[in-house]
């Protein structure tokens, strides 16, 4: 009852009604962009070619495009280059000395780090744009000169990714959410009601228990992947001059099992799949490379030793890269903070370590497990790559931060008016 009450004041306030309403005309614009085809292509002949060759990078970069890649529109590389973009420079950051230095220098450090992530998007946009290009004008449906295709197909999806990152950008100041994260999902759920056909056909073909445990495994993962992402270890931590009252809660540290989110299989599969596509696209003058390829495809056992692999070394990895155990020690004995049992200071940061590394373990195994599966369903039942795993990962888990986001601004709203309520009484 009391949630319901909050729901309904949140939809009261006007500044809600106007973030919801620029979050769905942004996504309204990411669709219609989707459907904008590159000049001097005949669509409906890629498309065909197209079915053919949905497996590995091409599909899941069909996938978070909301099948833009498939009709080749301004849109077809997606945002997938700033996402790239963002880890390299992540990871620079803390090779280089001069781009680390930058992460402590506050918004000015920050401002400048966003930059050279802008400029590693864009180069990474054209390479991407042009080996999407040569794979299309391969397929010999081009109606206009090469010269002129490569000129407008680089202008138009160059474009197409930065305008998608403006885009985003202006979700996350001006909407609910991060603005990159929900045009990943309104891609993916694009590809859903194509799902839900090929569910109807098996159906209709007398494949009615088949569908129904695709339907129940779809659930229990949804559960599953709501359970891990929501659990917590907290670590209790105390104050040297703080004195926490009888019968209260002392204070604790949070860590997510999974600390990684969505980021290892998205990079995992790309690792994996973008140099096997890259070889398949060279041509029949390279067979032993394409038998090596084919190796590693979609339901092989090279493919899930490959993913599981490297799913659980960009959980240490991207884990790594985030948190740092010195660091947070440090702000904690500054703080006068200390975990009971444990010396402040090199002892606090080897347990913080210690205590990462295992729940790291953990979400690696989850991870994996949640991927996996699904794209064990997908080899047996010849399903769209639209229900795999990790897209599944990502509509769950983007949905349970849009629904913090909610939450807290709820908060936020109830703050506000209690502290109005209170200046008025005074």
């Amino acid at each position: 009852m009391a949630n319901r009450q909050l729901i309904l004041r949140l939809f009261r306030s006007v500044e809600l009604k106007n973030r919801l309403l620029f979050l769905l005309a942004a996504l309204i614009v990411f669709r219609i962009g989707a459907h904008i085809p590159v000049p001097g292509v005949d669509t409906s002949a890629l498309a065909e070619i197209y079915k053919g060759q949905s497996s590995g990078i091409l599909g899941m970069l069909n996938i978070f495009s909301g099948g833009s890649l498939e009709r080749f529109s301004i849109f077809a590389i997606g945002i997938m280059p700033y996402i790239s973009a963002s880890i390299i420079v992540q990871l620079a950051s803390e090779i280089i000395p001069s781009l680390k230095a930058l992460k402590k220098e506050g918004d000015i450090g920050r401002k400048q780090i966003t930059k050279y992530t802008r400029f590693s998007a864009v180069i990474l946009a054209i390479f991407q744009g042009f080996v999407a290009a040569t794979f299309v004008f391969q397929q010999g449906v081009i109606v206009i000169p090469q010269v002129e295709f490569y000129f407008l197909a680089l202008i138009c999806l160059v474009t197409g990714t930065m305008f998608l990152m403006w885009l985003g950008e202006q979700i996350t100041e001006r909407g609910i959410g991060n603005g990159i994260s929900l045009i990943i999902t309104a891609g993916i759920c694009a590809g859903i009601p194509s799902g839900i056909v090929q569910l109807w056909s098996m159906t209709v073909s007398g494949k009615l228990l088949s569908v129904l445990f695709i339907l129940f495994s779809a659930i229990v993962l949804i559960y599953i992947v709501v359970f891990f992402e929501s659990a917590l270890r907290k670590i209790p931590i105390h104050y040297a001059r703080r004195q926490i009252l009888e019968g209260g809660q002392g204070a604790h540290l949070p860590f997510k099992l999974n600390m990684a989110g969505v980021i290892p299989p998205i990079f995992a599969s790309s690792v994996i799949l973008f140099p096997v596509t890259i070889v398949n696209w060279l041509g029949n003058s390279y067979s032993e490379l394409q038998k090596f390829a084919l190796s590693f495809q979609h339901g092989t056992i090279g493919y899930i030793v490959l993913f599981a692999s490297s799913v659980i070394f960009f959980c240490y990895f991207y884990t790594a890269l985030m948190f740092s155990p010195k660091e947070m020690a440090e702000n904690l004995k500054k703080g006068g903070a200390f975990v009971p049992g444990i010396r402040p200071g090199a002892q606090t940061a080897f347990y913080l370590e210690s205590v990462v590394t295992r729940l790291t373990l953990w979400g690696a195994i989850y991870i994996t497990i949640v991927c996996l599966i699904p794209e064990l369903f997908i080899s047996f039942f010849n399903i769209s790559f639209a229900l795999g795993g990790t897209s599944l990962l990502i509509l769950v888990v983007v949905t349970m931060d849009f629904n913090i986001q909610i939450s807290s601004y709820g908060m936020v709203q109830q703050y506000e008016s209690l502290m109005s309520r209170t200046n008025r009484l005074n």
